[in-house]
């Protein structure tokens, strides 16, 4: 039997084992991945971690994707490890900017920076969480950074004032504007390779 298929049996075995929490699950590149309701994250980690078959015991981390042009635009994925049966498998959980999404630090108390890290960047409220603050930004920042749609500049920046001997926070101002290379116009940016020497050979045939 190869590790495909030993794969594949463990994902059957998930599915069949929790047909009520999981809407899908499917063997991706080597890898378990299971798709889930939001509503039912907190029991399906719980089952996978307390039922022996499974015992996926650790929680390696929480990460967030951002689809934009979806309806629930944003993507939870959770990566369990299992050190008994040296086992990964992938959950995803879909959710928009509206919804929240129960917190797993009842299960896990080590989502609670995961979640706090999540929170900060795309800006999804984990419900039920203990301690829902930013993390790697400001209190005060403004947006999410890891939003598709967060401008590449911020909306704010931080700079010291000598007036006040404080750092202050101010209006995000460009010293100067972003520079456009247009590579089909050798007025606008870089001339590329093959158009130089073709440019030169023609002005050769005309000297000649």
């Amino acid at each position: 039997m190869t590790d495909l298929d030993t794969l594949a049996d463990h994902s059957e075995d998930i599915h069949l084992y929790f047909k009520n929490e999981v809407l899908n699950v499917e063997v991706v590149r080597d890898e378990i991945v299971i798709s889930a309701a939001k509503e039912k994250i907190v029991d399906l980690i719980q089952k996978l971690r307390e039922t022996p078959h499974f015992s996926y015991e650790t929680l390696v981390d929480i990460a967030g994707v951002d689809y934009p042009t979806r309806h629930e635009r944003f993507e939870l994925v959770y990566h369990l490890l299992s050190m008994k049966f040296n086992k990964r498998v992938r959950i995803k959980v879909r959710t928009d900017t509206e919804s929240t999404v129960p917190t797993v630090t009842t299960v896990f108390p080590c989502a609670n920076w995961y979640e706090r890290e999540v929170f900060d960047m795309f800006g999804i409220v984990f419900d039920g969480h203990p301690d829902l603050r930013r993390l790697l930004t400001d209190y005060g920042f403004d947006g999410h950074p890891l939003r598709k749609d967060f401008p590449l500049t911020g909306h704010n920046e931080v700079r010291y004032d000598p007036s006040q001997r404080r750092v202050v926070y101010g209006p995000v101002k460009l010293t100067q504007e972003y520079r456009d290379f247009d590579f089909e116009s050798p007025w606008e940016g870089m001339i590329p390779k093959s158009s130089a020497s073709s440019d030169s050979d023609s002005e050769g045939a005309t000297n000649g």
